[in-house]
């Protein structure tokens, strides 16, 4: 849907990579506070990640370290083959950011503009001279895309129903067609139904857009239906990352609490009757 300009840098090509996202020896400190301690973490482009861990084991932490919005103490961290920190030509990282989207807990709208302007902000940002007719397009499709009805661009923000928030930040994150998505919390607050659309919804569109994904979420049933992989912070690091069956296969025993508890049982016996790609082993 976007084409280059003769300002742009060069088109970075993301099939080129085997890895969306490389990290390693990231070390986050907040005063006393150390987050994490040598986390290293490779995600493949293409997948579906989820990360999960016990609060405080800096999940949202370690996705702001990646986007750039948190800088950390050591470590260095690639997307799609390139660290921000060393790009010299501004053209260039801005090309790296434009190839992700990011969808803030809660939605993260802002409540001054209508969700069709929500989401034309970084179609503002990185295309200035869009004529207005066009951008106005890009939106309308964006809000079809995540299953929103039509008079929903028009509308603030807080005349949105939660699960429709969700939907328009979600749109919002879309926005620039991105390789790399980043999810945090994605159906934390939604009813049983509504996170299950949300699910459907999310795997779909990774599937159709060739979209990676970053999920981070408490949500056990996302994992089932969405994650190819998932990957468990503790003790300040990556500790295991594979899929539910390898990770069901280790000892630890937060992994065991987390897996095998009620929810975690629950979880995998409502994913026996999911769809055909949920239901496989991930």
């Amino acid at each position: 849907m976007f084409s280059q300009t003769d300002e742009d840098a060069p088109v970075l090509h993301v099939e080129d990579y085997e890895f969306a996202i490389r990290i390693r020896g990231l070390v986050n400190r907040f005063g006393d506070t150390l987050v994490h301690d040598g986390l290293d973490l490779d995600v493949k482009r293409g997948e579906i990640l989820g990360i999960v861990g016990g609060s405080g084991t800096g999940k949202s932490v370690m996705m702001r370290s990646i986007i750039g919005l948190q800088t950390p103490e050591a470590g260095e961290i690639e997307v799609f083959g390139s660290t921000l920190d060393t790009i010299s030509d501004e053209r260039e990282g801005r090309e790296l950011r434009r190839r992700w989207g990011v969808m803030f807990q809660g939605g993260a709208l802002f409540s001054t503009l209508t969700v069709a302007e929500n989401i034309q902000v970084p179609i503002r940002e990185y295309y200035p001279r869009m004529d207005n007719k066009f951008m106005d397009e890009i939106a309308a499709y964006k809000v079809a895309m995540v299953g929103l009805p039509a008079d929903a661009a028009p509308k603030f923000p807080a005349e949105l129903s939660g699960g429709m928030v969700k939907r328009a930040g979600l749109a919002r994150a879309l926005a620039l067609d991105p390789a790399l998505l980043f999810l945090d919390e994605p159906t934390a607050g939604l009813d049983p139904i509504g996170a299950a659309k949300f699910d459907r919804l999310i795997r779909e569109l990774a599937d159709t857009m060739r979209l990676t994904v970053f999920l981070i979420t408490h949500d056990l049933d996302s994992l089932y239906a969405t994650c190819d992989r998932v990957a468990v912070l503790a003790e300040k690091k990556v500790i295991a990352i594979g899929t539910i069956d390898e990770l069901l296969a280790t000892e630890h025993e937060w992994i065991q609490d987390y897996f095998n508890g009620p929810r975690g049982r629950a979880a995998a016996n409502g994913n026996q009757t999911a769809t055909p790609h949920g239901a496989k082993t991930v």
